[in-house]
C-alpha cells in the first residue's frame, strides 16, 4: 500500500519531492483511508519512511546519499511506472 502510494505521489510531483511534500500529498489523497486504519493512523508517516527504504533497496528510489537531505527521488524513468 505505502509503496504504491509513495511511487504515485512522487510521479505526480515530477519524480522528486521533500518528505514533507510527499506526506502532505499522501494525506490529501488518502486521509479518509488513514483515519479508518486504527493504530496505523498514528504511525503512517513512519510507515511511509519504511516504504521509502524498501523502494531504495529495490532501486526505485535513489540512495539517500545521492539526493539532497530530506528529498526522495525516483531513480530512473524506467522505475516511474506504477
Amino acid at each position: 500500500m505505502f509503496l504504491d502510494w509513495l511511487k504515485k505521489v512522487l510521479l505526480g510531483l515530477g519524480g522528486s519531492a521533500t518528505v514533507v511534500e510527499v506526506s502532505k500529498a499522501v494525506w490529501r489523497g488518502h486521509e479518509g483511508e488513514l483515519r479508518t486504519m486504527g493504530d496505523l493512523f498514528y504511525t503512517w508517516q513512519y510507515d511511509l519512511r519504511w516504504a521509502a527504504n524498501s523502494l531504495r533497496r529495490m532501486g526505485i528510489l535513489k540512495p539517500h546519499e545521492a539526493s539532497p537531505r530530506g528529498v526522495w527521488e525516483l531513480a530512473t524513468k524506467r522505475n516511474q511506472t506504477c
